[in-house]
């Protein structure tokens, strides 16, 4: 049994904020593996389905950022998911824009939805962190993450949230390594090798 929890803000003046890049992975998934519609349930946007043979949950908390933790206790307590089968997706400023990594467990590096639900089930869940820059000054962190993604972060965000989507089998499995690697392999771009030239009619003479 695997729960997955993207973080955001609910409301259409938040779907586009960088800090709402959990929402969009967890979307994606939804659209990707044919889950039945979000029902408003468990403080959040809440359904359920399977991918790879497991029972997965998805979940989107609707509490406001601030107090993640009390939608992800709700589903964990009801369904007696386990810190390790938690897997929560969301934006972090101290990645590059498009950089994405997986964590187990650890701080919470300021960011107020992690604290939330590690103050609620404790620091040991599973981390995606999809990077979304840093503006350079921390004062400007709050404006940063609750504007909308900029044209320039566009160019990579739609194939990385895809990616995500695609990869997401092998963290179902718990294999967050083999997950990373699918990730970047969808996400490098292809070589392309030069043609060998055509061999002129000289090269033909005998």
């Amino acid at each position: 049994m695997i729960l997955l929890v993207g973080l955001g803000n609910p409301g259409s003046e938040y779907e586009n904020n960088r800090h709402n890049v959990g929402y969009m992975v967890i979307d994606a998934i939804h659209a990707r593996y044919g889950f039945p519609s979000f029902r408003r349930k468990f403080q959040g946007l809440f359904s359920e389905g399977s991918i790879a043979g497991h029972k997965v949950w998805l979940l989107k908390p609707t509490t406001y950022m601030n107090e993640s933790g009390r939608s992800v206790l709700a589903v964990r307590k009801f369904f007696e998911v386990k810190r390790e089968e938690t897997i929560v997706f969301h934006d972090e400023i101290d990645l590059e824009s498009g950089k994405i990594r997986a964590k187990n467990g650890g701080g919470y590096a300021g960011h107020n939805g992690l604290k939330s639900i590690g103050n609620m089930i404790g620091p040991d869940f599973r981390r995606i962190r999809i990077g979304v820059g840093h503006p350079g000054n921390k004062q400007q962190v709050k404006g940063h993450v609750l504007r909308n993604f900029s044209k320039e972060d566009r160019k990579w965000l739609e194939k990385s949230v895809d990616a995500l989507a695609e990869a997401v089998p092998l963290l179902i499995d718990g294999d967050d390594a083999g997950y990373m690697t699918k990730v970047s392999l969808i996400l490098k771009p292809p070589v392309h090798k030069p043609r060998p030239s055509d061999r002129s009619a000289d090269d033909n003479k005998t």
